[in-house]
C-alpha cells in the first residue's frame, strides 16, 4: 500500500512575516509565492487580512494572481475577521482558539466560551470558504480532556483540518508522539495539522516527529522564519522526510536554496553558515580523513546530493586539517602535478597559514604559496 503524500502548508507570508522587525513589500510577497509555487507547496498561509486594509489589499492580489496553490487567511477568533478574509477571496480560512488555560485566563475567558464561540464562528464562516480549518492554539499546554471536546465540536461544525498549535515550543519528539498517538486514536478519521514553535530548538525534529505520529499535514516557514526562534523550517523538514523518513511531500527540492536565498534577502535575517541544507558550509568539507573517501564517493560523508537541493558541490575548504589528497586533487585540476614530497612541503605551509591566521585559505593564497614552492 503506497503510504500517504505529506501535505505542506507553507506559512512564510503569514506567521513569518510575524518574525520580530520583518515586513515583506507585495512585491517581496508575490516573489516568494511564486518560487513556493514553483516548488510545488499545495498551499500557503498568505496573511491576516485584519491586520490593516494594505494587508488586506495584498492577501488579495495573491489570491487572484493566478497560482496553482490554494490560499489560506488566518482569522483569530471573531466574525468580523471572517468578514474581511472572504472579501479577498481567500479558498480557505484558518480559525484560531486558545485552548490553553494559560491563554484563556490571560484573555478573560473560559472553556464555556471557546465552545460556544466554535460554533457561533464556524457556523459564520460556512459556505464562504471552499475549506475552514482551525487552530487550537498552545495546544501543547492544554487539559487532554478538554482538547478532545474541542476537536470533536471543530469537526462536527465543519472543520476540514485541525491544527494542533505547540504555540511556545515546550514539546519535545517524545511528547509529540504520544499526543497525536492519543488524538488518532481518539480520532483516527480527522485531519490534523502540527504547527510547531522553535524556542527549545525542536520545532522541525518535533514536526518530523507529528508526521510519521498521525499528522496528515505540518504548517512550516522558509528558514523557519518566525516569531522569536521562529517555527519548523520548510527545506529541513522536506529533506528530512525524504532522507530520514522515507516519507515524501511531493516537493521540488531543486528550488529549496534559492527560496532559502529569496527569503533570507527580503527578511534581513541574516542565516548562519552552518543551517542545515541552504547554509553556506552545509555541504563544505576539509578534513583530511574525509577528503580522502569523498574524492572516492562522495556519499562517504555527505548525504545530500547537491544538484537536488539547487546548489553546486562546493570545492574542499583548505586549512588546519586539510590532507595531502585534497591538496594533490586541487593542484591537479590547475594542471600541477605534485610529488609526495612536494605535497607534504605545501601542506605543512598550508597548515602553518591557516593556523596563523585563524582561518582557511583561498584559490588565490594557495597558488601564491605554491608559487613560492615551484
Amino acid at each position: 500500500m503506497t503510504e500517504k503524500k505529506v501535505h505542506i502548508i507553507d506559512t512564510t507570508l503569514r506567521d513569518g512575516e510575524q518574525a520580530a522587525g520583518v515586513v515583506f513589500s507585495l512585491e517581496e510577497k508575490m516573489e516568494i509565492a511564486a518560487l513556493l509555487d514553483k516548488a510545488g507547496v499545495p498551499e500557503l498561509e498568505i496573511g491576516m487580512p485584519a491586520i490593516s486594509p494594505q494587508d488586506k489589499e495584498d492577501i488579495t492580489t495573491l489570491v487572484h494572481a493566478g497560482f496553482s496553490f490554494d490560499c489560506l487567511a488566518w482569522c483569530r477568533a471573531v466574525c468580523s475577521d471572517v468578514d474581511e478574509a472572504a472579501a479577498t477571496g481567500a479558498q480557505g480560512v484558518h480559525i484560531s482558539f486558545p485552548v490553553s488555560s494559560i491563554h484563556l485566563n490571560a484573555l478573560g475567558k473560559n472553556e464555556l466560551w471557546v465552545m460556544k464561540k466554535l460554533g457561533e464562528v464556524l457556523r459564520y464562516a460556512s459556505g464562504r470558504f471552499r475549506y475552514i480549518t482551525v487552530g487550537a492554539q498552545d495546544a501543547s499546554r492544554a487539559g487532554f480532556p478538554f482538547l478532545v471536546d474541542f476537536i470533536g465540536q471543530a469537526v462536527c461544525c465543519g472543520a476540514s483540518r485541525v491544527r494542533i498549535a505547540d504555540t511556545v515550543g515546550i514539546m519535545n519528539p517524545f511528547t509529540v508522539s504520544k499526543l497525536f498517538t492519543r488524538l488518532k486514536r481518539e480520532y483516527p478519521h480527522v485531519p490534523f495539522e502540527f504547527h510547531g514553535h522553535n524556542d527549545l530548538g525542536m520545532a522541525t525534529a518535533n514536526t518530523f516527529t507529528a508526521l510519521c505520529s498521525g499528522a496528515e499535514a505540518a504548517s512550516v516557514t522558509v528558514n523557519g522564519l518566525g516569531e522569536r526562534s521562529g517555527n519548523a523550517v520548510l527545506e529541513e523538514l522536506v529533506m528530512a522526510l525524504s532522507l530520514s523518513g522515507n516519507r515524501q511531500s511531493g516537493i521540488h527540492t531543486e528550488y529549496l536554496t534559492e527560496l532559502s536565498t529569496l527569503v533570507e534577502r527580503a527578511s534581513g535575517r541574516v542565516l548562519s553558515d552552518m543551517k542545515p541544507i541552504t547554509g553556506k558550509f552545509a555541504i563544505s568539507h576539509e578534513s583530511g580523513v574525509h577528503t580522502q573517501c569523498l574524492l572516492t564517493d562522495r556519499t562517504t560523508y555527505q548525504i545530500i546530493d547537491a544538484a537536488n537541493v539547487g546548489r553546486s558541490e562546493a570545492p574542499f575548504v583548505f586549512g588546519k586539517h586539510s590532507g595531502r589528497a585534497a591538496i594533490c586533487g586541487f593542484f591537479s585540476s590547475k594542471g600541477y602535478e605534485l610529488s609526495a614530497e612536494e605535497s607534504s612541503n605545501l601542506l605543512s605551509d598550508v597548515k602553518q597559514e591557516a593556523v596563523k591566521l585563524k582561518r582557511s585559505l583561498s584559490e588565490s593564497e594557495l597558488l601564491s604559496l605554491y608559487k613560492k614552492h615551484f
